[in-house]
């Protein structure tokens, strides 16, 4: 697929993407990959979150509920009231039809400007949103301003420094028009924490997610969505990485995604 390299606000061209995507994208829900993704996630949310229920918690895309980890399913089962947005209408509406009996608030929406009033949650959730648009900071102001005071946000963007290079894999990538995910940029840590600083967060822990190498995630999608018998390679192949992750914590700071859990202060 071939990204597109602007991202203003309306920006026709980059809502025809990702309106293209939501129709055309594979459901990766099964993938290996995405069961050792979904796994990091719920790492992450219960560390942030312990107690869930009665929380009011947006997500700021619905690729996951739509295509990938369903993460939003899982912390509604557990008695959050969930509430999300994305760009791509299709992908609202597999997302919605995912959900099932349980009840999703979904809007079409960009979190460049998110369609709810100052202080109406008590915490989002934004895992590989934010970097996809050239107005990052507009984004994190955005998160900040919905939060409630108190309120925590779990953010993610692209390691820079990823030990197996996934930035540079994606950059060539996108050169070449091969990218599935668009336009994307990565952060080194020191700068995403002066990113959300200054946009009036408290960062109060700093992690990561997907310490596995980014070609082999690609490999296990391309077997899932085309091969199916070669996930029993992939799946071997992700095995010492699951391990890792169970069983080194000092992993966790050096995946493919930074994630950090800022407060908005009282």
């Amino acid at each position: 697929m071939t990204g597109p390299r602007a991202t203003r606000r309306g920006d026709a061209e980059y809502h025809r993407f990702w309106q293209n995507v939501g129709d055309d994208f594979p459901d990766l829900g099964g993938a290996p990959s995405t069961q050792f993704y979904r796994e990091n996630e719920i790492r992450l949310l219960e560390q942030a979150l312990p107690r869930m229920a009665a929380l009011r918690i947006l997500k700021t895309d619905l690729w996951d509920e739509a295509k990938n980890t369903r993460i939003l399913q899982w912390a509604a089962e557990r008695g959050a009231t969930v509430f999300g947005i994305d760009l791509s209408a299709p992908i609202a509406r597999d997302a919605r039809r995912n959900f099932g009996a349980v009840p999703l608030h979904a809007a079409v929406s960009d979190v460049r400007a998110i369609p709810f009033a100052d202080a109406s949650f008590d915490a989002v959730y934004s895992m590989g949103t934010v970097e996809h648009f050239d107005e990052t900071e507009q984004a994190v102001g955005e998160i900040h301003r919905v939060l409630k005071p108190g309120g925590l946000a779990v953010i993610g963007v692209p390691n820079r420094h990823d030990p197996f290079l996934r930035p540079a894999l994606a950059a060539v990538m996108q050169a070449c028009d091969w990218y599935g995910y668009g336009f994307e940029k990565s952060y080194a840590r020191r700068t995403w924490r002066e990113l959300l600083e200054h946009a009036g967060f408290e960062v109060i822990h700093e992690s990561g997610i997907l310490f596995v190498p980014g070609w082999l995630r690609m490999a296990d999608l391309w077997c899932h969505t085309s091969a199916p018998a070669l996930t029993r390679l992939t799946r071997l192949a992700l095995a010492p990485f699951t391990w890792l992750h169970r069983h080194v914590p000092a992993t966790h700071r050096h995946g493919y995604l930074l994630a950090t859990i800022g407060r908005r202060p009282l």
